[in-house]
C-alpha cells in the first residue's frame, strides 16, 4: 500500500498505488434541489450507450428516491454497515476507509450484489420518510421528506474499481481523469463490481466483460458536455474540470462552488475514492441524514446555497448550469449577467444574473376585467 493525500478527508490514507492525478480531472456538480427525477438524463444515456445485448439491467445513469430508493437496491446502505467508524473530528476523517477495512486476501472493502437488486430500477420511487402530525407546521426541516439523487460514475481520483482489478483491465485517462474499462485485458472476474463502493460498474452477462459510464469521452474530446448533462431539463448538472487541491482558480466555476463557496460536496467521501461528482445538498432535509451522505460541510453548504442570491460569484457560476451544450471552464460575471469561455477563451454562453418579467396590472380597464400575473 502507499500513502496518498485525499483533500476530501482532510488527511493521507492508504492505496494499492502512489498518487498520480492527472493533468486534468473531469468534474460535475449536481444540483440536488432542481431534481426532479423526469428520468431524461437515465434515457438519454440508456438510448445512447446501454441499449444492447446484456445491457438491459445496465444503467450507467440512474435517478433514484432517497432515503429508501437505491440501484442495485440498498448499494450504499451495505457499505456503510461493513464500514469501521465514519467518525469525523471536524474536516478530518477518523474512521477507515475501503482501502484501510479490507478483509484479509482482499484490496479493497465491498459486496457484489445479487442478481435481484438489479430487477427494479425505480424500487422506492417517491416513498417519504417520516410522518405529520395533525397540525404540524413547517419550521425549516420537513418530518415528512424525500429528495432525488442522480448518479453516474464518480471518475474517482483513488478509483476502487481500478485498485481492485487483477488484471489491470481498468485505467485512468491522463489528459481528463475519465476512468475507462480495457475490455480487450477483462476477463469477467467482477472484482470491480465488488469494489465500487457507488455500484457504477456492472458485469453483461452476455459479452462477459464489465462495463461502466466512459463519460461520454467522445464528446469531451470535442469540448461538449456529455449527454446526461445536456438533455437535463431540469438545469441541474455542470460538466467541467476540477483544479488539483491547492490550485483552485476563481474564474472556474467547478472550483468556485467546490473549492472556494463549498456549496457542492462529495457523495460519500468516507469512502476513500475522492469521487469528482459534487452535489448541492438538498435543503429540506435533516442534518443528520446528509452528514451521513455528504460529510461534515452539509450545513455550510446549505447556508451558502440559501445566500446564493447575494454572493455573485456563486449566483453566476451556478446560472452556467444547463445553459450551453459546450464545456465551461473559466467564467466573468457583471453587474448583470455571467459571461462563460471554453479553453480557447471563446464565449460559450453569455446568461443574464436577473431574468427579466413583465407584471401586468391586475385589473384591465380597457377590457374591464381581472385577470392573474404570470411572468
Amino acid at each position: 500500500m502507499s500513502t496518498v493525500h485525499n483533500w476530501q478527508l482532510d488527511r493521507a490514507m492508504e492505496y494499492p498505488y502512489e498518487e498520480n492525478r492527472s493533468d486534468r480531472q473531469i468534474a460535475y456538480v449536481f444540483d440536488t434541489n432542481k431534481c426532479i427525477a423526469c428520468q431524461t438524463c437515465s434515457v438519454a444515456c440508456k438510448t445512447t450507450w446501454t441499449s444492447g445485448k446484456g445491457q438491459e439491467e445496465i444503467f450507467w445513469n440512474n435517478v433514484e428516491t432517497k432515503p429508501y430508493g437505491g440501484y442495485p437496491q440498498a448499494w450504499d446502505i451495505k457499505l456503510l454497515q461493513q464500514l469501521d467508524g465514519q467518525k469525523w473530528d471536524g474536516s478530518r476523517y477518523e474512521g477507515k476507509t475501503v482501502f484501510e477495512n479490507v478483509p484479509p486476501g482482499e484490496r479493497v472493502l465491498g459486496h457484489k450484489p445479487e442478481g435481484d437488486d438489479y430487477a427494479q430500477v425505480n424500487l422506492g420511487e417517491d416513498e417519504v420518510a417520516g410522518e405529520l402530525d395533525r397540525g404540524a407546521h413547517y419550521m425549516g426541516t420537513h418530518h415528512m421528506w424525500m429528495f432525488y439523487l442522480a448518479r453516474i460514475c464518480n471518475h474517482c481520483t483513488f478509483p476502487a474499481c481500478v485498485a481492485a482489478c487483477p488484471r489491470k483491465a481498468i485505467y485512468k485517462r491522463r489528459e481528463d481523469g475519465i476512468v475507462l474499462v480495457d475490455q480487450t485485458r477483462c476477463r469477467g472476474y467482477q472484482a470491480c463490481v465488488a469494489a465500487c463502493p457507488y455500484k457504477k460498474v456492472f458485469f453483461n452477462a452476455v459479452t462477459r466483460v464489465s462495463e461502466k459510464c466512459i463519460g461520454c469521452f467522445p464528446l469531451i474530446e470535442k469540448g461538449l458536455q456529455p449527454r446526461c448533462v445536456q438533455t437535463c431539463i431540469g438545469k441541474i448538472r455542470l460538466q467541467g474540470f476540477i483544479s488539483k487541491p491547492g490550485e483552485a482558480r476563481e474564474d472556474n466555476p467547478i472550483d468556485q462552488l467546490v473549492h472556494i463557496k463549498k456549496i457542492a460536496l462529495p457523495l460519500y467521501p468516507q469512502y476513500g475514492t475522492e469521487p469528482n461528482v459534487y452535489y448541492v445538498p438538498p435543503v429540506h432535509v435533516p442534518l443528520n441524514f446528509l452528514q451521513q451522505m455528504f460529510g461534515p460541510g452539509v450545513e455550510a453548504a446549505i447556508a451558502a446555497y440559501r445566500n446564493a442570491a447575494n454572493d455573485r460569484a456563486a449566483l453566476a457560476a451556478m446560472l452556467l448550469f444547463g445553459n450551453s451544450p459546450r464545456i465551461t471552464t473559466r467564467y466573468a460575471y457583471t453587474e448583470e449577467e455571467t459571461i462563460g469561455y471554453d479553453d480557447a477563451g471563446e464565449e460559450v454562453v453569455r446568461v443574464p444574473l436577473t431574468e427579466p418579467y413583465m407584471v401586468r396590472a391586475a385589473y384591465d380597464a380597457r377590457f374591464k376585467a381581472y385577470r392573474y400575473n404570470t411572468p
